[in-house]
C-alpha cells in the first residue's frame, strides 16, 4: 500500500528556452501518493506516476527528461494541441465565406495547430491548492497566429483528484469567428514508460462507429460501423490482436490512427475508453464531453527517441487516446462543428481515472 501524503504542489525550473525564458515544472501529489508533472512549455504532461496492483509506482506516459528533446524532436508527447487538433485537409478551411490557408506541416495536411501550435507555446501558470491540487494554464493566441482568425484566450486546468484521476478542463473565448478543437496528446504505457510494446494492453471503446480515412489519413466524410473491422473495440480486446490485419484502413494508417465516434446520450461526461494492462493490473478509464476519440498506436515511433528511463521508443510503445471533435470538421459539414464565435464559450472536459484490477 502507498503511504498517505498531504496533497502538494512543487514548482521547479525544468529548463530554459533559447530566448532566456525559464520553463517551469509543477509536480502535483495527491493524498494517496499519485504524482503528475506538468510543464509550462506546451502544457506538457511530462510524467504520470501511478501504482500497480502491489502499490508500486511507475511513470505511465512517454516523454523526455530534458527540455531540448521537447523543443527539437517531440512527437507531441503529453502536449496540449490546438488551436485545431488533428488534421485539416490541405491546411485549408472556409469560414463565413472567407478561405484561410494554414501551414501544411504533415504532408499536404495541417496537423495539431501548425508549425508552432499550442504544443510549442509557453503557457502562464497559476497553482490551485486544496485537497485536489491543480494547475491553471493560460495562453492568448493572437489574431493571425498560424493563420487562424481572431484572438483566442485559452485556459486549460489540470486537476489531480484524491481518487487518482486527472481532470482536464478546457475553456476558450474569441473576439472573432475562428476554429477551436483542443485535446491532450499523452502516449500511455500502463506497464511503465520505456517498458516496451503496448500491444498486449487491452482496450475497450464506447464507440459503434468510426470515420474512415483516405491515403492522407483525412476522414472521407463517411461514418461507418466498426462491426466486422479491426477497429471494433466494443469489447475489451488486445491492441495487438488485429493491428496487422490487411483491412484497407489498417494499411492506410499503418496501424491504428482513427477517430472513433463515441456512443453518447447527452452533453455531460460520458465513458469513452478503458485501457487495461494485465500484468501490472493498472487500468485507465476515460470519460469526456467530446464526441470523438482518436486512437493512435504510436506507429511512427522509430527507435530514435529516448525516454526518461533510458529506453528507446519503438512503434507501438505508447498509445494515444485523444478526446476531440472529428478531424477535418470545417471541411465536413456533416461532422459536429468546431466553429467558435464571440458570443459563445468553448468548454470541454476529459477525466482520466487510474485504478487496478
Amino acid at each position: 500500500m502507498l503511504e498517505s501524503n498531504v496533497p502538494a504542489i512543487v514548482k521547479e525550473v525544468f529548463g530554459t528556452l533559447p530566448d532566456g525564458t525559464d520553463i517551469d515544472a509543477f509536480t502535483l501529489t495527491n493524498e494517496s501518493g499519485m504524482r503528475i508533472r506538468i510543464l509550462t512549455y506546451g502544457g506538457i504532461l511530462q510524467s504520470v506516476d501511478v501504482p500497480d496492483r502491489a502499490g508500486r509506482l511507475a511513470n505511465v506516459t512517454l516523454g523526455f527528461d530534458n527540455l531540448t528533446d521537447y523543443l527539437e524532436r517531440n512527437p507531441y508527447f503529453g502536449t496540449i494541441t490546438g488551436r485545431c487538433a488533428n488534421r485539416l485537409s490541405h491546411g485549408r478551411f472556409t469560414l463565413d465565406g472567407k478561405t484561410y490557408q494554414l501551414a501544411q506541416n504533415k504532408g499536404t495536411s495541417h496537423l495539431h495547430g501548425g508549425l508552432a501550435g499550442f504544443s510549442h507555446r509557453t503557457w502562464a501558470a497559476a497553482t490551485i491548492d486544496g485537497d485536489d491540487p491543480g494547475i491553471r494554464l493560460t495562453y492568448t493566441s493572437l489574431d493571425g497566429e498560424e493563420g487562424y482568425p481572431g484572438e483566442l484566450r485559452t485556459t486549460v486546468t489540470y486537476t489531480l483528484t484524491a481518487d487518482n484521476a486527472i481532470r482536464v478542463d478546457y475553456h476558450a473565448t474569441t473576439d472573432a469567428p475562428t476554429l477551436v478543437n483542443l485535446t491532450h496528446h499523452a502516449y500511455f504505457n500502463l506497464a511503465g514508460e520505456g517498458s516496451g510494446s503496448v500491444l498486449g494492453h487491452q482496450l475497450q471503446l464506447n464507440a459503434e462507429h468510426y470515420t474512415p480515412v483516405n491515403a492522407d489519413v483525412i476522414p472521407t466524410g463517411e461514418i461507418s460501423p466498426v462491426s466486422g473491422t479491426p477497429l471494433d473495440f466494443r469489447e475489451l480486446t488486445e491492441i495487438g490482436a488485429r493491428i496487422r490485419d490487411s483491412h484497407p484502413q489498417m494499411l492506410l494508417a499503418q496501424g491504428y490512427d482513427h477517430n472513433h465516434v463515441l456512443s453518447r446520450t447527452g452533453t455531460d461526461l460520458e465513458l469513452a475508453a478503458r485501457l487495461v494492462e494485465p500484468a501490472s493490473g493498472r487500468v485507465m478509464t476515460i470519460h469526456t464531453t467530446e464526441p470523438g476519440i482518436q486512437v493512435y498506436s504510436g506507429n511512427f515511433l522509430d527507435g530514435t527517441l529516448v525516454g526518461p528511463s533510458g529506453g528507446i521508443y519503438r512503434s507501438g510503445d505508447g498509445l494515444a487516446l485523444e478526446t476531440q471533435h472529428f478531424p477535418d470538421a470545417p471541411n465536413r459539414p456533416e461532422f459536429p462543428s468546431i466553429v467558435l464565435r464571440p458570443e459563445d464559450e468553448y468548454s470541454s472536459t476529459t477525466v482520466m481515472a487510474f485504478s487496478t484490477i
